[in-house]
């Protein structure tokens, strides 16, 4: 045993009495090893090894985990503070620790859909002083992400490096101010909680200028550079960002994930013949042979908002309406996704359109709206964020899907510069590796409307998704960035004068099919 505890120190561990008395022999060491090289990159490998570790890999083989975030929510509830992050690890993973055990969340129905994050509403009167604790906690949660990086471990707080003549340092901060200056620099004010200061970055640098410029108000950011006289002169922007992974998540069996927005019923231009002819395609009931074995293997169903046309949702909308009457629209809504086979699990979230408040978090579709899509069984109503894990099983983590159904998307096509000139809203592909890459789905204060939780920010994204799903722009969109499928999944309504107006191009009547076994994805067209 001393030995084992000698060769572990030695690669750099340090490791608890209850990791080694699960050390049965040899095996179990070098299986643990073999482990941690195939599956962490340098930066990113545990510091501590413990029961929790060593069930993680005898159990799980691989989920996608940020072992490090994990290590510091431990240290986190060791010194009595807040135990939610790490509680939301330990029902991921269903590991357990010596002195206590965690029964495995319920499935609903053993249908195999499993909501790890929905929006709990906190009714109460908003006051100036609830977004202050909002910025607030958006400030720590991402600076824990931050403070993962090894260029940002030793990051200090503002006020201990102001005054100092000289010297390299890293500090966290929220972007509060961006100019450029008469030399054509970008000067970034970033503030924390103890002060805030101004940083250079200069045109020379062109890959840390181009950086900068796409950096928007309020982002939590990490900085490395050299402090003078009150100014730090930046060599590196870090962003929150995603790890790099270990290839894409997959699962033994064939099983299919479908993904659809935007329907809108109600309105003039609804793609009903369409709709129905997909329908009909998922009940087994049209198709080439080809596309009928894809259909009997779609177990679950995403729609990621705008399930209804609306009313009043923009001036002069009842010109573009069929349908004139909320409640008719979501009864018509329900009755056809009634006809949908009941072994396919059906997630819904809402949007713009939909009949909730504008403001994000959006709740779940109110029972009195759709009181028939609250009881069936099939259908699990979700939050606009959420975060869902789907096909889980006793040796499979599963795979978690972050729905969004993109309020934040126009603002950011128009004020992130590289976004602007790429195209704007003809690329959700570079929007949605934008909002990754901050962990936050809206990530200036002006980007959406929202409600400042005073508990916690709820647009930010604490967990890494396998796959991250959107609607609202109308468009289809398929894309990956570090493993992380990225979809914008569409609509089914022709376009009507307001769209144009926005620069919304339709690509109607297209479904995403996603191979959980391959991670393949094919478009179905049900347009002719």
């Amino acid at each position: 045993m001393n030995e084992t505890i000698k060769l572990f120190i030695e690669k750099g561990y340090l490791v608890e009495p209850n990791f080694l008395t699960r050390l049965e022999n040899d095996e179990d060491r070098e299986l643990i090893l073999r482990f941690i090289e195939n599956n962490f990159i340098d930066n990113e490998r545990p510091v501590v090894l413990d029961e929790n570790f060593f069930l993680l890999v005898k159990k799980h083989n691989m989920p996608k985990l940020d072992w490090m975030e994990f290590e510091r929510s431990k240290v986190d509830v060791e010194k009595g503070r807040d135990s939610r992050l790490y509680d939301d690890f330990v029902e991921i993973i269903d590991c357990k620790e010596e002195e206590k055990s965690y029964a495995k969340p319920e499935i609903k129905n053993e249908s195999g859909v499993l909501i790890l994050k929905n929006y709990k509403e906190n009714v109460k009167k908003r006051e100036v002083q609830d977004f202050v604790k909002y910025f607030k906690n958006r400030y720590e949660s991402l600076k824990n992400i931050l403070k993962t990086r090894p260029e940002l471990v030793d990051a200090t707080s503002i006020n201990r490096i102001l005054n100092r003549d000289r010297g390299q340092i890293s500090i966290i901060g929220i972007v509060s101010n961006k100019k450029e200056s008469k030399n054509g620099n970008i000067i970034l004010t970033v503030e924390d909680l103890t002060g805030q200061i101004n940083v250079i970055v200069n045109s020379n640098k062109k890959e840390l200028f181009e950086l900068a410029k796409d950096t928007l108000m309020d982002e939590v950011i990490g900085i490395v550079g050299m402090i003078s006289k009150d100014v730090i002169f930046c060599n590196n922007l870090i962003y929150p960002d995603v790890p790099i992974g270990n290839g894409l998540k997959k699962c033994n069996e064939e099983v299919y994930a479908a993904f659809i927005s935007d329907i809108e019923f109600g309105s003039k231009l609804f793609f009903k013949n369409e709709f129905l002819r997909f329908i009909d395609w998922i009940n087994g009931k049209n198709g080439s042979q080809e596309q009928l074995n894809i259909a009997n293997k779609v177990k679950y169903l995403f729609i990621s908002g705008d399930n209804v046309a609306g009313v009043g949702v923009y001036p002069g909308q009842e010109n573009d309406l069929d349908v004139l009457d909320i409640y008719d629209q979501y009864k018509q809504f329900t009755d056809y996704i009634k006809t949908i086979r009941n072994d396919v699990e059906i997630i819904i979230c809402g949007g713009n359109h939909d009949a909730l408040r504008l403001s994000e978090p959006q709740p779940v579709i109110n029972r009195d709206l759709a009181p028939d899509l609250h009881e069936m069984s099939n259908v699990h109503l979700i939050t606009n964020p959420s975060l869902v894990n789907i096909h889980s099983s006793e040796n499979f983590p599963g795979f978690d899907v972050l729905v969004y159904h993109g309020g934040s998307f126009p603002y950011i096509a128009e004020n992130v510069d590289s976004i602007r000139k790429a195209g704007r809203l003809k690329r959700i592909d570079l929007i949605m590796k934008y909002i990754i890459q901050r962990r936050h789905l809206a990530p200036s204060h002006s980007s959406t409307l929202y409600i400042p939780d005073i508990e916690k920010d709820n647009l930010v994204i604490d967990k890494v998704p396998d796959l991250f799903v959107s609607g609202h722009i109308h468009d289809t969109t398929i894309a990956n960035y570090r493993n992380i499928t990225l979809m914008n999944a569409g609509c089914w309504t022709g376009i009507t004068e307001n769209q144009e107006k926005r620069g919304l191009i339709p690509d109607p009547c297209k479904a995403f099919m996603v191979n959980l076994k391959t991670r393949e994805i094919k478009v179905l067209n049900f347009k002719d």
